[in-house]
C-alpha cells in the first residue's frame, strides 16, 4: 500500500505528464530589489499575477484570477496545506450566493472549482488553486482565492512547501 506522500507524488507526476502538451503560461522575469526572500510568493491584485521569487533578481511569474471587488484581501500569510485534486465544500458566503451548490464536490470532478491542486493559506478560508474555468485566469473572478491554470498550479505546487510566506499586494 502506498503512503500518502508517495500517492501524492505519483498523482502529481501523472497530472504533470497529462498537462505537458498544454501551453505554459508562466515565465521567468526580472524581479525585485532584494527585499523579498527567495521562495516567497507575492500576488499582485492589480496585475493579476503571482510571483515566486527566485533570489537571483528574477521570479517565476504566473497569470492568476484574484478576488472580485469587495472580495479582495491584502496582507501576509503562509501556505498551511498542500492537496492534490482536493474535494471542495463551498464556504458559507458562496453557498448563500449559490444555494443550489452541493455541500461537497469530489476532487477530480469537472464541477470542482479547485482544479488539479490547492495550497491553503493560514488564517482564513482562502487558497491558491487550479481551476475548472481557465477563461477566468487573468480576471477578477473569485471570492478571495487565487486561481491558476492547472498546469501552473501543478508547477507551483512542486516548488513551494508548507510554511512558504505569501504576500497579497495591490
Amino acid at each position: 500500500m502506498f503512503g500518502k506522500s508517495v500517492w501524492r507524488a505519483a498523482a502529481l507526476g501523472a497530472l504533470a505528464a497529462a498537462l505537458a502538451g498544454t501551453a505554459e503560461a508562466r515565465e521567468v522575469v526580472p524581479y525585485g530589489d532584494g527585499m523579498v526572500a527567495p521562495g516567497t510568493v507575492v500576488i499582485s491584485i492589480s496585475q493579476r499575477r503571482l510571483y515566486l521569487v527566485n533570489g537571483d533578481g528574477t521570479a517565476i511569474r504566473y497569470p492568476v484570477a484574484v478576488g472580485r471587488p469587495g472580495k479582495q484581501w491584502l496582507g501576509a500569510t503562509q501556505i498551511d496545506g498542500k492537496y492534490v485534486a482536493p474535494a471542495w465544500s463551498p464556504p458559507a458566503e458562496v453557498k448563500r450566493d449559490n444555494p443550489r451548490l452541493p455541500d461537497l464536490i469530489a476532487g477530480g470532478s469537472p464541477r470542482n472549482p479547485m482544479g488539479a491542486a490547492a495550497m491553503t493559506l493560514a488564517g482564513g478560508q482562502y487558497a491558491i488553486h487550479g481551476t475548472n474555468r481557465p477563461s477566468s485566469v487573468g480576471t477578477f473572478a473569485s471570492y478571495g482565492c487565487v486561481r491558476m491554470y492547472n498546469q501552473d498550479v501543478v508547477d507551483l505546487y512542486g516548488r513551494v512547501t508548507v510554511g512558504t510566506q505569501v504576500y497579497m499586494t495591490r
